[in-house]
């Protein structure tokens, strides 16, 4: 399927003597070398990337990285020097003045750091701006206005004046105003930026919490790395006008493109990129019905496993230990016993999104965390070790108890 959202080579630069600029910055010279001999500032450089349908794409960068110029290229607030800019197919950069108003109009809105909320009209007829100048009936877009208000969780707010609003507050109606027009792709240039840490994490949930619902194509820039791995579900990291790396917040943190990128994320919370999905290996697993302990510690031993979940029909019934195990094969008072005995039914679960950070306290229980999906089935499981293996970055160690089993995964028989 065709990406929403394609950028094929694009550069942007400032000033006279452009072509001049763009010649010399193909053959390699640099921006500070191009700046000296032309005097042409290089903005953007040879960025290329696509956009899915319903992905958040956040473009991270630090002040003068060429984010904001950037995507003020994508809607045509700034005419890119050169390169293809194509939505659904038609090139933005080579649109005439009615493409481009129609392509604005139809298929891309954009929410800024600054609300630029007019003082004296009402919340929803900030809302309801870009429909007015759309021509679009008084009744019609009042109707709207109050729709992605109640979306928001600003309909109580409707008739209210920007004044009379927080700046959290007044952020969520510059994102309403850019949800109103039901924009095919939202541009957001650093919209919480201007926002305290508290209201800024509100925002960014909130964000989330209406992606879930509205499925809408955004790109959105930040100049901080922890809100880009929150929110994407991809990452281009821009330095001096170009893209240094694209990739999921897990491919970011796990394998940086270079230095510039290790630098950024070496001091990252890898509790918080990661999920229960991320680190979840396949589940060995043995039925309930009258198991005799000996079978179970066969399979154990089989699959050097010191843990595995039993099954009551499709229904986790609970977890055994290879220790537990052994101990009741080697009490004589219980003639041929079963697993029934031994089983543990408080186990530690995670659902597949579960942040790594949150199993934190499961792990410690010293028993493979069950991961379930959401009709509460078994899907695969976590061993503890795994779990401190992803914090500290060694990916590939392995849990193991005292008695020295490694955990092993197979899939359910």
């Amino acid at each position: 399927m065709r990406p929403k959202l394609t950028v094929r080579n694009l550069y942007k630069i400032f000033g006279k003597n452009t072509q001049a600029a763009l010649e010399r910055l193909r053959r390699g010279e640099d921006k500070a070398e191009i700046l000296a001999q032309t005097g042409a500032t290089v903005g953007v450089q040879d960025a290329s990337f696509d956009v899915e349908e319903g992905e958040i794409f956040v473009v991270m960068g630090l002040s003068g990285s060429g984010k904001s110029t950037l995507v003020r290229t994508l809607n045509g607030l700034i005419e890119p020097t050169s390169g293809q800019i194509l939505i659904d197919g038609e090139d933005v950069a080579r649109a005439d003045a009615a493409s481009l108003r129609r392509i604005r109009r139809d298929k891309i809105a954009m929410v800024f750091q600054h609300f630029a909320l007019f003082p004296h009209w009402t919340i929803a007829e900030n809302v309801a701006y870009g429909l007015k100048i759309r021509g679009i009936s008084r009744d019609a877009r009042r109707a709207r206005a109050l729709e992605v208000l109640e979306q928001v969780g600003l309909a109580p707010w409707a008739d209210s004046l920007p004044a009379d609003l927080s700046g959290g507050m007044q952020q969520r109606v510059g994102l309403a105003r850019g949800l109103a027009a039901d924009p095919d792709i939202l541009l957001m240039d650093e919209p919480f930026g201007a926002l305290d840490p508290l209201i800024r994490r509100d925002m960014q949930a909130e964000l989330l919490t209406l992606q879930k619902t509205l499925k809408k194509t955004i790109v959105f820039i930040t100049h901080d790395l922890n809100e880009a791995l929150l929110l994407g579900n991809r990452i281009a990291i821009m330095k001096d006008g170009r893209i240094v790396q694209t990739g999921t917040a897990q491919e970011i943190v796990t394998t940086p493109a270079d230095d510039y990128v290790a630098a950024f994320v070496a001091d990252i919370d890898r509790g918080r990129v990661f999920t229960a999905d991320d680190v979840a290996s396949d589940a060995i697993t043995i039925q309930l019905r009258d198991t005799p302990v000996r079978e179970a510690l066969r399979l154990m031993e089989k699959h050097g496993s010191h843990a595995l979940y039993v099954m009551d029909g499709k229904r986790v019934a609970g977890v055994v230990t290879y220790r537990d195990l052994a101990a009741c094969e080697m009490d004589t008072s219980t003639p041929s016993p079963t697993i029934r005995g031994t089983m543990i039914t408080d186990y530690p679960t995670a659902a597949c999104d579960t942040q790594l950070h949150e199993l934190y306290g499961p792990a410690g229980q010293g028993l493979p965390i069950a991961v379930t999906d959401d009709a509460d089935r078994l899907v695969a499981v976590i061993e503890p070790g795994d779990v401190l293996a992803h914090l500290s970055g060694d990916a590939t160690a392995n849990g193991a108890d005292a008695n020295g089993k490694e955990a092993a995964h197979v899939q359910p028989g």
